[in-house]
């Protein structure tokens, strides 16, 4: 296909506009998928406002968004799997296939991975992007391509679970009720277990919680979490704590909630990358820590649970901007964080719709 596309550029801190690009051609196991949503990811806001993450530093023009669901309309020549007209959600990380990450199955942990909107890799905040085939996965038809683009954070939400070991009989508590908070929420019951908590300081959010069908919440502003979730369990703490938020207040408090012999998997990262636990306390315990850094092989999954049902994606989209408002959109979900729990960017109407 060709011709020319609208891109949403970076052009400095807090200051976006637009480029005319060409539309991409798509290599032999590619596709060329016509973009449709792209959810605004806290990574993206980060960007936006810093200006970096860590080593990865933006150098205007750069393209943002990494959670994109689309249709395809081209397909590379090699692709046997896709179609025109496919429903897509784009995995957007792309790794090398032979480092022994890679090899072994963890390929989250390729060092080599290119993954949109990580500098210097620009992101999809356009209406076109040429992608591996393999990493684009067709939705089914209850599914739509606004889902499509939030299987990507709901992937973080399962792989935390699965992390975490999550099952039936358990009681788990997810500290934040952001997001990856709720899509955590949700993962962990579509797995079955028991009992899910979720800690906010934010009722808006909890609100939230509870519409999207957690067991109870906690105002960590209002009540000790801690004590509330000895309560609930009659004394004997979770079995699983999934932390969030990012804090040190909300790590040191799940090492606390757990019982012993638990899981606790950290998810949020920190402002400052650094922390002070009560590691004595973990080890009296004997706590399990696990991290999750993305996700594998999860986003057949995460589709089928919406799918079935059994994850309400749409429930977390709290805001919905055009292209066009790209700018009102970055800066409403910064200045505006306690009333957003998912913002997202609509490219162009849903093909089936």
């Amino acid at each position: 296909m060709e011709g020319k596309m609208k891109v949403a550029v970076m052009l400095g801190l807090e200051k976006m506009g637009f480029e005319q690009r060409d539309i991409p051609t798509p290599k032999d196991d590619e596709v060329l998928v016509k973009l449709e949503y792209v959810g605004i990811c806290g990574s993206d806001l980060h960007y936006y406002e810093s200006g970096a993450i860590g080593e990865f530093v933006v150098k205007p023009p750069f393209v943002l968004g990494h959670e994109p669901g689309g249709t395809v309309v081209e397909v590379g020549k090699n692709v046997k799997h896709l179609k025109v007209g496919d429903r897509v959600a784009l995995e957007p990380g792309k790794t090398c296939g032979h480092c022994e990450f890679c090899k072994t199955g963890r390929y989250n942990l390729c060092p080599d991975v290119v993954f949109f909107a990580t500098p210097p890799v620009d992101g999809v905040f356009q209406e076109y992007v040429a992608h591996e085939a393999d990493l684009c996965f067709k939705l089914p038809d209850q599914v739509s391509t606004m889902e499509g683009a939030l299987i990507e954070p709901l992937a973080v939400g399962f792989h935390a679970a699965m992390q975490g070991g999550a099952r039936a009989g358990q009681t788990a508590v997810v500290m934040g009720a952001g997001c990856i908070g709720l899509v955590t929420m949700m993962a962990l019951k579509a797995m079955g277990v028991s009992k899910v908590y979720v800690v906010d300081i934010l009722q808006k959010r909890l609100d939230k919680a509870l519409e999207l069908g957690t067991d109870g919440v906690i105002n960590g502003s209002q009540q000790d979490a801690v004590e509330a979730v000895r309560k609930l369990t009659e004394g004997k703490g979770c079995d699983l704590a999934i932390e969030t938020a990012g804090t040190q207040i909300t790590t040191v408090q799940t090492i606390h909630m757990t019982k012993k012999g638990a899981t606790i998997v950290l998810v949020g990262y920190s402002a400052s990358g650094e922390m002070t636990l009560p590691i004595s306390l973990a080890l009296d315990k004997e706590l399990t820590f696990k991290t999750v850094f993305r996700y594998r092989h999860i986003y057949p999954m995460a589709i089928e649970a919406v799918a079935s049902g059994k994850v309400n994606l749409k429930g977390i989209v709290t805001n919905l901007f055009t292209l066009d408002e790209i700018q009102q959109a970055m800066d409403y979900s910064i200045h505006n964080k306690a009333d957003i729990v998912k913002a997202v960017i609509k490219i162009a109407p849903e093909q089936n719709s």
